[in-house]
C-alpha cells in the first residue's frame, strides 16, 4: 500500500497516479480498514428503474444516448471538493443532453440519492459549487454531516489494531486520505475534565494525536463551516431528505488513554443517541435548515440504500402517489432492532450476533427472532431476557457475508449486518503504523 500513500501538500487535487473511479460498487463490498462494508448498489438502481420511468445507458448504447439515471462514482480517498468538482462537469453534461432530447425536457432538474460521503460530495455541488440552480431534491442515506467517529479511530489507534492474525495494515495510506480527514467528526467528541457534554472537546483542538495531520484537519474544519454557512440551497428551494438509521451501537465519543490511544464511547454526555453503527445519528441528521430527518428507519450503515423501509419511503419521495395504502396496522408486529455484529473474523474464530430492543417498547422480551446468512435458512435467535437475544456465528467461508435478523411476520422491520472473514496472512512484517 506504500505506493497509494498520497502527498501531503495535495490540498484539493489528484495525485496524478492512473487512478479513477470504474463505476458503483455492484454488490456486498468491503474495503477492509479503510471504510465500512457496504451492501451495494446494483440493486437500487436496479429498483429504481424497474419502478419509475428511468432509463440507465446499457452496454450497447451510444455514448451520448440521452438518459435519465445516471450513476456518479468517485475517487474516495480525494477531498470532497475535488469530487465535486467532477460531479458538477458530470451533471452539467448529463443534464444537459437531456434537456436537449425533447422539448418537454428543457426544465429538467436533478433529484440526487447518496450513500454516506456521497452525501457531502453532492452538498458541496449544491451549495457551494453552482448546483443548486438545477436541483430539485437531495436524498442522503447515512450521510456524515457532523463527521464519524469511526474516521478519528482510524487515523489515531491506526486501522484494525488488535485483529491478531488479519496482519492488514492500512494506516499509512489512510492517514494520507484528506476524505479521511473530512470525516473526522465536527462536533465535541473528545472527553476532557469530566463526562458533560460542555467538558468534549473539538479534536482539531486537542494537539499532539497520533495519526492525525493536523494541517488537514484544520482543513476538514473549514470544509464543515462553509457547508453550514452556505444558504445556497435554500435560496434556490432545494429540498434536503436526510436518511439517519437508528438504534444501532454507534461510537460516538471518544475517551483518550494514557498512551495516546483514543477508546471509543456509545454515549455524548450520558445520552446514548445511537446511529447506523457508523454515523451517530445527531451527524446524520444534522443539517441547516432541516428541523429533522426525513426517515429513520433502525438499519445499519452499509445496508440503508437496501433497507424495504427506505424503499418505500423513497417511493413516496419520487412519484406523487402511492401504489396502495398501507397504514400503521401494517406495521404493528414489527419492534425496533438493535444488531451488533462482528465486521471482520478470522476463519474458525468464534463470534456471535447479538441483538437488543429497548426496554420501553411493549413485547420487547418476547419476541421470536430469526437469523439468515446471505439469504440462507433461518436459525433462531435465543432469548436471553430483558430484550437480548443472540445466535453464534461459526462456520463462515472467506469472504464477505450479509446477515439478516427479524421476526419472520415482519420482513420490513428487518436489520442487516455485514461481515468479512478473512483467511490468516502469512508471518511477514507489516508496516508500521
Amino acid at each position: 500500500m506504500t505506493r497509494l500513500v498520497l502527498p501531503s501538500d495535495l490540498g484539493d487535487g489528484h495525485p496524478g497516479d492512473g487512478v479513477r473511479p470504474a463505476g458503483p460498487m455492484p454488490d456486498l463490498h468491503a474495503l477492509p480498514g479503510v471504510g465500512p462494508l457496504v451492501d451495494g448498489y446494483n440493486g437500487l438502481l436496479d429498483w429504481l428503474e424497474r419502478h419509475f420511468t428511468l432509463r440507465r445507458r446499457l452496454p450497447g448504447d451510444a455514448p451520448r444516448t440521452p438518459v435519465n439515471l445516471v450513476d456518479f462514482s468517485y475517487d474516495w480517498r480525494l477531498s470532497c471538493r475535488y469530487n465535486a468538482e467532477r460531479l458538477g462537469e458530470r451533471v452539467e453534461e448529463e443534464l444537459g443532453r437531456w434537456r436537449a432530447s425533447a422539448s418537454a425536457r428543457a426544465e429538467a432538474r436533478v433529484v440526487f440519492v447518496c450513500h454516506s460521503m456521497g452525501g457531502l460530495v453532492t452538498r458541496q455541488y449544491v451549495e457551494l459549487g453552482g448546483g443548486a440552480e438545477v436541483t430539485r431534491r437531495v436524498i442522503t442515506l447515512g450521510t456524515p454531516y457532523r463527521g464519524s467517529l469511526d474516521a478519528l479511530l482510524y487515523l489515531v489507534n491506526g486501522l484494525r489494531p488488535g485483529i491478531g492474525p488479519l496482519r492488514l495494515d492500512l494506516a499509512r495510506f489512510a492517514r494520507s486520505l484528506p476524505s479521511l480527514h473530512q470525516l473526522t467528526p465536527d462536533y465535541a467528541c473528545l472527553e476532557g475534565g469530566g463526562r458533560s457534554v460542555e467538558s468534549l472537546r473539538y479534536a482539531r483542538e486537542v494537539t499532539g494525536l497520533p495519526g492525525v495531520d493536523e494541517a488537514l484537519l484544520k482543513d476538514a474544519a473549514q470544509f464543515h463551516s462553509a457547508l453550514r454557512e452556505s444558504r445556497t440551497a435554500a435560496a434556490y428551494g432545494v429540498e434536503y431528505l436526510p436518511v439517519s438509521g437508528v438504534l444501532q451501537p454507534t461510537p460516538t465519543t471518544a475517551r483518550t488513554g494514557g498512551d495516546g490511544r483514543l477508546s471509543p464511547l456509545l454515549t455524548i454526555g450520558d445520552a446514548d443517541e445511537g446511529g447506523d453503527g457508523r454515523v451517530p445519528r445527531l451527524s446524520s441528521a444534522h443539517l441547516t435548515g432541516v428541523r429533522r430527518p426525513a426517515y429513520t428507519p433502525w438499519e445499519q450503515h452499509g445496508s440503508l440504500q437496501n433497507n424495504p423501509a427506505v424503499r418505500w419511503a423513497l417511493w413516496g419521495w419520487l412519484t406523487p402517489e402511492l401504489p396502495v395504502h398501507r397504514g400503521p396496522e401494517d406495521y404493528a408486529a414489527a419492534r425496533p432492532l438493535g444488531v451488533r455484529a462482528p465486521e471482520v473474523l478470522a476463519v474458525g474464530e468464534a463470534a456471535e450476533v447479538e441483538v437488543s430492543v429497548p426496554r420501553d417498547v411493549p413485547g420487547h422480551d418476547e419476541l421470536a427472532l430469526a437469523l439468515s446468512v446471505d439469504d440462507g435458512p433461518e436459525r433462531s435467535l435465543w432469548n436471553r431476557g430483558d430484550g437480548r437475544y443472540t445466535a453464534p456465528l461459526t462456520g463462515l467461508a472467506p469472504g464477505a457475508h450479509r446477515l439478516r435478523v427479524g421476526a419472520r411476520h415482519a420482513p420490513e422491520a428487518s436489520v442487516t449486518a455485514l461481515t468479512l472473514v478473512m483467511e490468516h496472512a502469512g508471518e511477514e512484517g507489516t508496516e508500521d503504523e
